[in-house]
């Protein structure tokens, strides 16, 4: 029980850095931090071994480099870069790639619907000023914490993580 109640936490904190990053465009470092600290009691909780436990730190720590190599030319934000690694600790390989793969489609699926949400914002009656701090903004960055947690939920159904939980 213990191990549904973890997974129930994790994706309750990607959904809130999904909904935390469409409101602020921040993912705060404290709540990826949560969702990395969390993670050993998870593990403990799952019944993982140290090989098990020692893989997905291994693909946390890849998952990190990554996310700082598109940080890097700004192709994504900082909060969004360490959000990365956090999920990627939890699912573990392969599962991880599958995640990382979903994430990017979604990513794709987000830029398109901006896109065509920002040019209908001219034919509502919605209020320059609150639009201005939204994402429908012409210009605004793309909260992609919001693809990263719909990666993540459509990858859990299938995952390793799930299975350990389940029991």
């Amino acid at each position: 029980m213990a191990a549904q109640y973890m997974l129930l936490v994790f994706v309750f904190l990607m959904a809130f850095a999904a909904i935390k990053d469409a409101m602020s465009f921040t993912i705060p470092n404290w709540l990826n931090g949560a969702i990395v600290l969390l993670f050993p009691v998870a593990a403990v909780a799952f019944g993982m071994s140290w090989a098990e436990f020692g893989l997905h730190l291994a693909v946390g720590a890849g998952a990190l480099v990554l996310g700082m190599a598109l940080f890097a030319p700004g192709w994504i934000g900082g909060g969004d870069a360490k959000l990365i690694a956090a999920a990627a600790l939890w699912f573990g390989w392969p599962d991880a790639a599958m995640f990382l793969a979903k994430s990017a489609l979604m990513g794709g699926a987000l830029a398109v619907i901006l896109l065509m949400l920002r040019r209908m914002v001219p034919a509502t009656r919605l209020s320059a000023g609150w639009v201005a701090k939204t994402p429908l903004a012409e210009g605004a960055p793309a909260p992609y914490g919001i693809a990263l947690a719909a990666g993540a939920f459509w990858t859990l159904p299938g995952s390793t993580l799930l299975t350990l939980a389940l029991g």
